[in-house]
């Protein structure tokens, strides 16, 4: 098993209807990627599909991969493609509800959003992640 020192939050920067398909073969045939952005993605009815194991690494943060969970929800900008937290309620829930799990299961796993990265020039996940489960 490998250390988990981050739970890492993410936005996936598209409209909050793009499908699941869409996102992972953008990664495929776009970026070239052989594993997938995030293990946990959320979709705008509150639905979680897992997309990879814990045991596998994901491309979520360049740098801080071999150490993370990366958990995104479907959206996170507006019309005009800026950044915007447009999480649905079901998807608000969700969220709290496997971030919980993860930080019983990695308690020593630090909470916090992509753009809280050093180097990190984008606003993924669209609120601050750090503040929204403070209390775990």
């Amino acid at each position: 098993m490998r250390r988990i020192d981050f739970i890492v939050i993410h936005c996936t920067a598209t409209s909050q209807d793009t499908r699941p398909e869409a996102i992972r073969n953008y990664w495929k045939e776009y970026l070239k990627w052989k594993s997938p952005g995030y293990h946990y993605l959320i979709e705008a009815s509150g639905n979680v599909i897992q997309l990879a194991t814990e045991d596998r690494v994901c491309n979520g943060v360049a740098g801080y991969n071999a150490n993370s969970i990366h958990v995104s929800y479907i959206g996170g900008v507006d019309a005009d493609n800026r950044p915007l937290d447009n999480r649905t309620i079901a998807q608000q829930d969700a969220m709290r509800t496997l971030v919980t799990l993860l930080k019983q299961q990695y308690p020593q796993a630090r909470i916090q959003g992509h753009r809280d990265f050093p180097f990190v020039k984008k606003a993924c996940p669209s609120f601050d992640a750090r503040e929204a489960f403070s209390d775990l």
